[in-house]
């Protein structure tokens, strides 16, 4: 760890800062009177330690306004009167909490109480105010003038800093270097000390779909005979008993599954609107499907089985993966050229929901909302409470009958209203058309705010000044870096797009066709990877994939999802995905090669 003093420092940062960050540099205040530090220590009742001390007869503090230094995360460092203000704030706060803190030695103390008397919050934070900041211990002992972080409403703790007199030196090495301080690197842009992230991720990412791929499917076992009763036979003296071993079980509740119907097309038209894996269709039942839903087979990509019901109308149900029937997107594909209607419970509600071809008709939903019916009450319908002070709740009951009638009431209706008959309870041992799905992607905002700024540029200016076709140029150019940052122009699909882009001419994006199928498919592996490690976290044996697998696999389809925008938005919108999901920290220097070019 470096060990400037602190005016070594301050002079390397002030040199820096004069000549890359001048808005930045003139901002920085003039040295605190030492009869005003005299006066602080004297009314907080401590000694501010040397390094403390020593920067604020360098500066005391900085304006706070656009473009003052900032120390990162860490926010622009406090002046004597902030220094007095936020201690004074937070010593109040941890009043309260003094009491169940006196069991703890001075050691504990410095470590784990919320606000000691004898810390200073020295930097203001995020928000540039008391609620974070970096802090130091004034107290004499094996902590004094060592740099601690507080985050508001979190337990404050340690740093590797020393001192303060360390911090500004790395401060000052991050200035001269570009190298990192505190995970982020300080820029200077428009005469302005900025910070930004540095970011890369690996090259070949391991693949969840394809360890799906090499994973067979797995099969629901036949079913053993059914065991005749178990009897006891007569005994030699007469005396006997006859007993039967069974298990007591309460009765399964209905079911009630989100479901899904389209009129007049087949089952398996409905599975390719829903996105079907062509080479996973086959009938399965529902149980089959349920075992391959869960299975690494799967991937967490949803499994969808379809069947025919009524005077022309095929249904949908879905098992595993992420709710597939209710999305609007989904809904619009179902009823291209006809109607589809959704039924859904989920817990207290039931919606019905009805879209003609491509667009919802509001007039023929429905939405019913039931009260939880399961808590315990007295004779007088007050709650009956446990010693835990908890709400006693019956067991093996319905919470809510309600939604549970009107889930029947309506699926009852649909059969009068447009002659659909469907059973959930039948639906379960006969196979059905089935297939994993390829999820469609969610649907682009109609509007979007006006742009402004992205990352601390002024993207809004840069817009109104630059003719749109060197625009549109230059966003092309940073789109394929982010492409190559990231890897997604190794897929030819991409790479032609991108292409097609540079040479200013139209790229299909149709539906089920190549490039929207490859986006689909970088969604999917970043959902698999997402989903590997959180049921990792329940399990004894780690994850097939590491968190750099499911960093690089959500960077691949933030990039898709920025070409998507780039192809489909408006271009100054498209522009602030594309800034904003750079990973090179270098790319402002890119963006203006790139509108000089």
């Amino acid at each position: 760890m470096t060990t400037l003093t602190v005016d070594q420092s301050w002079a390397r940062i002030e040199t820096w800062l004069a000549q890359h960050a001048a808005v930045s540099h003139g901002l920085l205040r003039p040295p605190a009177l030492p009869e005003d530090i005299a006066a602080a220590e004297l009314r907080l009742g401590v000694t501010f330690p040397p390094d403390l001390k020593d920067s604020l007869l360098r500066h005391d503090g900085v304006q706070l306004q656009d473009g003052t230094t900032t120390l990162g995360y860490y926010g622009p460092l406090s002046g004597v009167e902030d220094i007095v203000r936020s201690t004074e704030f937070l010593r109040d706060i941890g009043a309260d909490l003094a009491d169940d803190e006196d069991e703890l030695d001075e050691d504990e103390r410095d470590q784990y109480a919320y606000w000691p008397h004898e810390r200073l919050l020295i930097s203001l934070g995020i928000g540039w105010q008391s609620s974070d900041g970096l802090f130091l211990v004034s107290r004499p002992g094996p902590h004094h003038g060592r740099v601690g972080r507080y985050f508001d409403e979190d337990s404050p703790s340690f740093t590797e800093w020393p001192g303060l007199r360390h911090v500004l030196a790395d401060f000052a090495i991050a200035l001269e270097n570009g190298t990192p301080f505190n995970g982020r690197i300080p820029l200077a842009s428009e005469g302005r000390l900025i910070w930004d992230d540095d970011g890369s991720v690996v090259p070949d990412p391991l693949s969840p779909l394809g360890l799906a791929a090499e994973a067979a499917e797995p099969l629901v076992p036949p079913t053993p005979p059914a065991h005749e009763p178990v009897t006891f036979t007569p005994q030699t003296d007469g005396v006997y008993a006859v007993g039967v071993f069974g298990a007591l079980t309460a009765p399964e509740p209905p079911q009630q599954p989100d479901v899904v119907f389209v009129a007049g097309i087949p089952p398996e038209e409905l599975l390719a609107r829903l996105g079907s894996v062509p080479e996973t269709v086959r009938p399965r039942s529902r149980e089959q499907t349920r075992l391959s839903a869960a299975a690494p087979w799967a991937a967490c990509r949803p499994t969808a089985r379809a069947g025919w019901c009524g005077d022309g109308w095929a249904y949908a149900t879905q098992e595993g993966g992420d709710a597939q029937l209710g999305r609007p997107e989904v809904l619009r594909r179902l009823s291209r050229g006809t109607r589809a209607v959704r039924l859904s419970k989920q817990g207290p509600e039931v919606h019905l929901t009805v879209f003609d071809d491509g667009v919802e008709r509001p007039g023929a939903a429905r939405r019913v909302d039931s009260p939880r019916e399961d808590y315990v009450t007295d004779a007088d319908g007050q709650p009956v409470v446990g010693p835990d002070g908890q709400q006693w709740q019956r067991i093996g009951v319905d919470p809510w009958p309600g939604s549970t009638a009107a889930y029947a009431r309506l699926l009852a209706g649909l059969a009068q209203e447009y002659g659909i008959t469907w059973d959930p309870e039948g639906d379960g041992d006969e196979p059905l058309a089935s297939a994993l799905l390829l999820p469609v992607l969610d649907d682009l905002p109609p509007t979007r705010h006006p742009v402004t700024s992205v990352r601390d540029f002024d993207l809004g200016g840069l817009v109104e000044r630059t003719p749109p076709e060197r625009l549109r140029s230059a966003m092309a150019a940073q789109l394929a870096r982010l492409a190559a940052e990231t890897g997604i122009d190794t897929y030819p699909e991409i790479a032609q797009a991108l292409e097609r882009i540079r040479r200013d001419e139209p790229v299909d994006l149709a539906a089920d066709g190549p490039l929207d199928l490859r986006m689909r498919t970088l969604s999917a592996e970043a959902r698999a990877a997402r989903g590997l490690l959180d049921a990792a976290r329940h399990q004894a044996d780690a994850a097939p994939v590491t968190a750099a697998d499911r960093a690089a696999w959500a960077a691949r389809d933030s990039a898709a999802g920025a070409l998507r925008e780039f192809l489909l938005l408006p271009l100054p919108a498209a522009a602030e995905t594309v800034l904003h999901r750079r990973l090179s920290v270098r790319w402002r220097d890119d963006l203006a090669a790139d509108l000089a070019g």
